[in-house]
């Protein structure tokens, strides 16, 4: 997956509209224009898609933490120059405060079933001995089950998880 692919899903995901886009990269103390966030989530046929960079999506991700979990005291931590899926997954557990079972319910909301010693392997350090690879079908998978998590239904249903 791409860092544009992670952004558009994560927009639509949450509904951001542009300026809530730009003021998630503020509160990671970083200023980006909305033709920048504009590029970013156009598809990659179009000749004014521009590539968005590990930093600017660590960036975004730090700013999506500090909005959802509030801004801690001090300088905000450095961006990380290099993202793994492992990074992304873990910024949005952390961004969206969820715990083991939350994000395995999250996995089985888009039908992919891992266990928790499974989902445990992807949180840890890249040297330890358990560490897992996060590849994209996980973190795809993890972001279509977020969709069906805080989007409301298209079509009628009851969806009673779905925030307030």
């Amino acid at each position: 997956m791409t860092n544009n692919d992670i952004l558009r899903r994560l927009r639509y995901t949450f509904n951001f509209n542009d300026s809530k886009m730009i003021a998630l990269f503020q509160l990671a103390d970083h200023q980006v224009t909305r033709e920048q966030i504009s590029n970013w989530l156009k598809k990659e046929d179009d000749p004014a898609c521009q590539k968005c960079s590990d930093t600017h999506m660590a960036l975004f991700l730090n700013g999506l933490i500090n909005d959802k979990r509030g801004k801690k005291e001090g300088p905000q931590p450095e961006p990380e120059q290099r993202l793994t899926n492992n990074i992304i997954f873990r910024k949005l557990k952390i961004a969206l405060n969820l715990q083991a079972d939350d994000v395995l319910e999250i996995l089985r909301l888009a039908n992919l079933r891992v266990s928790k010693h499974e989902l445990s392997a992807f949180f840890r350090k890249p040297g330890h001995l358990h560490y897992r690879v996060c590849k994209d079908q996980i973190l795809r998978n993890f972001l279509t089950g977020l969709q069906h998590h805080f989007r409301k239904p298209e079509q009628g249903g009851n969806d009673s998880d779905q925030p307030g």
